[in-house]
C-alpha cells in the first residue's frame, strides 16, 4: 500500500464531519510509526479547522486497529527510538499516533471487529465508541510483554473504573461489544453494515447543537476527570467557563424556549442559535 494512503480523511462527504481512517486493512490497521505520524497529523489537521466540528475515527476494512505493527516493534533498536517514542512534552506525537492528546472538538470512534492493545488505547481518545455488534475490545498485549503507554491506564478506568479497568488490564481478556456496553466502554452497539451511519447520525446530532456550550460542557468534563486537584477545582472551572457561555447562547436559547420550542423534552425543533 502507497506511503500515503495509510491514513485517510474525508471531509466532503458530509458537512462538518471529518471521517479519519486508519488504512491499513491487511494488518488489520496495526499502527507502524509511519502511521502513527499521520494519524496525528490528521488529527491536529482537524482541531485546527473551523469547518470541521466532529471527528469520526475509524478503520479500513473488518477491524478497527489491532494495536501497535509488532512486526515493527521486532526490528526497533532500543538505543535509537523513533519520533513516536519520545518522552511525553505537551501534546507531542505519541507511539500510537495522537494518544497524548485530548482532541479540542468532539470524535466519536466507529469500530467494527477488533480494537485490542493500542487500538483499545486510540479508541479511549473519542467522547463516544459506536460498535458493530461482533466487536471485540482487549488488552491483547498482555501476552507479548508490550506496556499500555498510549494512555490505556489512564483513560480506561476513567470510563469503565477502576475494577473493571483492572480486570481487563492484568487479564487481557476479550471484551464483546455487549459487556462493552454494560460497562460504558461502548456507547452504541449496532448491527453489522449500520457502524458509519449511526456514527455519522450522532455527529450530525451535534452539529445542530449550539457549538460554545457543547465544546465549554466537554471541555469542563475532561479536566473535571484528569486536570482537577479537587472537587472545589473542578467545580469552579466548570463555573467559570460556563459563566462566559451564558451570554453568547445561553440567554438567546432560553428565548427560544419561551417562545414554545423544545417542549416536552423534544430536540425536533431546536437549531444552532
Amino acid at each position: 500500500m502507497a506511503e500515503h494512503n495509510r491514513v485517510t480523511t474525508d471531509t466532503s462527504s458530509y458537512s462538518g464531519i471529518s471521517v479519519i481512517a486508519i488504512n491499513r486493512p491487511d494488518r488489520k490497521n496495526a499502527v507502524d510509526p509511519l502511521t502513527a505520524k499521520m494519524l496525528y497529523e490528521a488529527i491536529l489537521v482537524f482541531e485546527d479547522d473551523p469547518k470541521q466540528k466532529v471527528c469520526v475515527l475509524t478503520g479500513a476494512g473488518s477491524s478497527f486497529c489491532a494495536g501497535a505493527d509488532l512486526h515493527s516493534v521486532a526490528q526497533a533498536n532500543n538505543d535509537t527510538p523513533g519520533d513516536n517514542l519520545q518522552p511525553i512534552n505537551g501534546r507531542n506525537l505519541g507511539p500510537m499516533g495522537p494518544s497524548r492528546l485530548i482532541i479540542k472538538k468532539p470524535v466519536i470512534c466507529a469500530i467494527s471487529g477488533y480494537a485490542v492493545a493500542g487500538g483499545l488505547e486510540l479508541s479511549l481518545l473519542a467522547d463516544m465508541r459506536v460498535v458493530e455488534e461482533d466487536a471485540v475490545f482487549g488488552v491483547f498485549c498482555r501476552r507479548w510483554g508490550v506496556p499500555l503507554i498510549d494512555g490505556g491506564t489512564v483513560r480506561l478506568q476513567a470510563i469503565v473504573g477502576l475494577g473493571r479497568a483492572l480486570d481487563m488490564i492484568l487479564t487481557g481478556r476479550p471484551v464483546g461489544a455487549q459487556e462493552a456496553l454494560t460497562m460504558g466502554l461502548a456507547s452504541r452497539v449496532v448491527p453489522k453494515g449500520e457502524l458509519l451511519k449511526e456514527a455519522i447520525g450522532i455527529a450530525r446530532q451535534l452539529i445542530t447543537f449550539p457549538e460554545l456550550c457543547l465544546n465549554t460542557d466537554r471541555q469542563s468534563c475532561y479536566y473535571s476527570a484528569y486536570e482537577a486537584s479537587s472537587f472545589q477545582d473542578a467545580m469552579s472551572q466548570e463555573f467559570n467557563a460556563g459563566s462566559k457561555v451564558i451570554s453568547q447562547e445561553a440567554i438567546a436559547g432560553a428565548a427560544k424556549f419561551s417562545k414554545g420550542s423544545g417542549r416536552h423534552g423534544s430536540f425536533k425543533d431546536h437549531s444552532k442559535l
